[in-house]
């Protein structure tokens, strides 16, 4: 039997993850004035290995993939600062901001 992984990376002043019930259960704090929470499929089990990274784990990709997708829709990341959730290893490319005027 395979499993397969997502892992997705906080990025940002006070963004932290927490799981609970068995990786059942997923809350997030993202700045908003409540806790994000998520609830696992059946064949998903959600870790945090540290506050700001998540791991999506089970043995159907499709769903594994697809829960990964929607936690990353909470907070997608932004061009200009960077900020936000980021799948491990994506690479985010900068916008410049408005430039001043001389």
């Amino acid at each position: 039997m395979e499993a397969f992984f997502r892992f997705l990376k906080l990025v940002g002043v006070g963004f932290k993850a927490r799981s609970e019930s068995q990786g059942r259960e997923l809350f997030l704090k993202l700045g908003y004035s409540h806790e994000v929470q998520f609830t696992a499929p059946p064949a998903v089990r959600v870790f945090c290995f540290k506050p700001n990274i998540i791991c999506c784990a089970g043995i159907n990709k499709d769903r594994v993939h697809q829960f990964a997708g929607a936690v990353r829709s909470c907070k997608p990341p932004e061009v200009y600062k960077g900020k936000g959730i980021l799948y491990f290893g994506e690479v985010i490319k900068l916008k410049p901001g408005k430039k001043q005027k001389k």
